[in-house]
């Protein structure tokens, strides 16, 4: 993992503390852990937004017990023309956090855009209920 803020123990003063594996809906984690989505997490590590959100996201993928390898994090870096990284002209990423949850075979099914009244977790796991409903 190359974003320190997606680790569940970074540590922040601006971040509240992040949720154990009890302190999670387990409807959120059940729709993170179903149909091997995979997360595609861009953010920095210099980022408030990302700094105060990503470490719980961290902790809720953990508890769902979503595997590392699918999990694919993307440090984004401030540019003259805006952010820039790997990935981001391919997805469209201005602002940050955001993470985009696929289907194995690529199919984007929920996205996140730097900030939701609730937590990245549970508004992605809306998404992917409402995904999941409508197929």
């Amino acid at each position: 993992m190359t974003l320190e803020t997606l680790d569940p123990d970074f540590a922040d003063a601006d971040a509240p503390d992040s949720p154990d594996a009890d302190g999670f809906d387990p409807a959120v984690l059940d729709a993170l852990a179903a149909d091997d989505y995979r997360f595609k997490v861009w953010g920095g590590d210099w980022c408030g937004d990302c700094r105060r959100q990503l470490p719980a996201f961290g902790a809720a993928l953990a508890a769902a017990g979503v595997p590392d390898d699918r999990i694919d994090d993307f440090p984004v870096t401030k540019g003259p023309d805006g952010k820039e990284g790997e990935g981001v002209d391919e997805y469209g990423i201005e602002l940050i956090p955001t993470v985009v949850v696929e289907t194995a075979d690529g199919e984007e099914v929920a996205r996140f855009v730097e900030e939701e009244a609730v937590s990245i977790a549970e508004y992605l796991a809306r998404r992917l209920a409402d995904a999941d409903a409508s197929a």
